[in-house]
Formats: C-alpha cells, structure tokens, sequence
C-alpha cells in the first residue's frame, strides 16, 4: 500500500533531516515511529495507577500542604500564571 501525504516544502526537510539523523531514510523512520507508538499504548487507567501509586509514597504532612485547587488552578502552580475565578 502506497500513501502520498501533501506537506509544505519546509515540514518535509524538517522530517527528512530527522531521519538523515538516526540513519535512516524517511520512510523506515516513519515505519519506526508507527511501530513504537502502537507498542507503547497503554490504556487510559495505566495513567490513574501510576498516579495513584506514587501518592501512597506522599507522607499525611506533605499531603497537608497540597492546596485543595491544584487542579482547577494547575496553570497556577506549575507554570505561575495568575488563578483563574471561579
């Protein structure tokens, strides 16, 4: 099976200079990054296990001192931009 994708002339030097640099032509780079995404997939809840896994390490004082708006406020706390209302 043959595919043609349409991409403007700079996109396609970009790729083709990543795959110059593993060694590879553009095509067996492609076929490389297909075949590790399709073996890399892991279902949705593999991501709440690790979540959940690491939080039995965090000890009741550090857990103390979450603030109770991480989430709905993430922006804040990880990159520093102001909070958002509520």
């Amino acid at each position: 099976m043959t595919v043609t994708i349409e991409l403007p002339p700079e996109k396609e030097a970009a790729l083709l200079a990543k795959a110059r640099l593993r060694g590879l032509t553009l095509e067996q780079w492609l076929l490389q990054l297909a075949e590790n995404a399709s073996a890399t997939k892991a279902p949705l809840q593999a991501a709440a296990d690790i979540v959940l896994r690491r939080m039995r390490d965090v000890s009741a004082e550090e857990e103390a001192i979450l603030p109770a708006d991480g989430a709905s406020q993430h922006d804040h706390y990880i990159y520093g931009t102001p909070k958002r209302e509520q």
